[in-house]
């Protein structure tokens, strides 16, 4: 319970501001970005070297049919569907 009157609400967070209370014990705890930049640069080769390594197949995921939605409001908007039937696979000579 706090004391009566109206005071600050503690809040033990903010004292620990930039690691600089008691001497700097707090240093060892914070983690520095240096190196953000390099690390976009290597996702962004990763994902490159990845879309390379499965090139022939689509990489958006599995191959879906283009569709109308059902109700009046968006049957003349086309929209992705969520698969192909057996029957149109055989049809294009895919394996299923």
């Amino acid at each position: 319970m706090t004391g009566a009157g109206n005071h600050v609400i503690p809040n033990v967070h903010f004292r620990k501001v930039n690691g600089m209370t008691k001497g700097g014990h707090y240093r060892a705890m914070f983690r520095t970005w240096f190196d953000q930049a390099a690390r976009k640069k290597r996702r962004s080769q990763n994902r490159k070297t990845k879309a390379a390594k499965i090139a022939p197949r689509p990489v958006a995921g599995l191959l879906r049919p283009v569709v109308h939605p059902p109700t009046q409001r968006y049957n003349m908007k086309l929209r992705l569907g969520k698969g192909f039937t057996l029957e149109e696979l055989r049809e294009a000579k895919i394996s299923p």
